[in-house]
């Protein structure tokens, strides 16, 4: 990693965003010295320019920004910092300071809608209906998705395998649902055990 501080007066754009989201979190501006202390103390460092010194992100509030990957562009002359937020991003208390959404990616808004045809039970809903028939149901529904899957594996027909695959993940859903889980429950032991 070469980063051209010279460019622009020493400072770059340093831009964070969430490892499991990917959600962009904040912007702030960095100098050699406190790129040196990010990579050192894995918590981002910026140079504050109203207060003309390095600045850690949560010395004051505890919301740290735990650094898992540093990269750049194709310019050498912006940094990526993907992280672990360890509270909210942004000084106003939203978790990124370019608003409150968390954008989590497509599962996470297909478990809103999943709970949405639960809770509403539209008229010849599939997943409020098998919702309905109860958690051993549900299990055997997603134990026959992975059966299939297991089978589409062993040919070679990757769109079959695919759409097993969405099956699978679809009902999973659906079964977390059943056991008042949600999926970020799954995904917090997964980080757990990652690190």
């Amino acid at each position: 990693m070469n980063i051209d501080f010279s460019k622009s007066g020493g400072l770059v754009p340093a831009v964070i965003q969430d490892t499991l989201s990917l959600q962009v979190l904040m912007v702030g501006y960095m100098n050699e010295e406190a790129l040196e202390k990010t990579r050192k103390e894995g918590k981002v460092t910026f140079f504050s320019r109203s207060k003309n010194r390095l600045w850690t992100k949560g010395e004051t509030s505890g919301n740290w920004l735990v650094v898992d990957e540093i990269l750049t562009d194709c310019d050498n002359d912006t940094i990526l910092i993907k992280a672990y937020p360890q509270g909210p991003a942004c000084h106003t208390g939203s978790v990124s300071c370019f608003g409150d959404k968390q954008s989590k990616g497509f599962l996470y808004e297909l478990e809103n809608v999943i709970e949405k045809r639960i809770t509403e039970n539209p008229e010849g809903s599939y997943t409020s209906k098998l919702f309905s028939r109860g958690v051993n149901k549900v299990a055997q529904k997603v134990g026959e998705e992975a059966v299939e899957l297991v089978i589409e594996a062993k040919d070679d027909n990757v769109d079959l395998f695919k759409n097993e695959a969405a099956d699978l993940l679809y009902h999973f859903l659906i079964l977390l649902k059943t056991k008042k889980l949600k999926l970020e429950d799954i995904e917090a032991i997964l980080v757990e055990r990652h690190n």
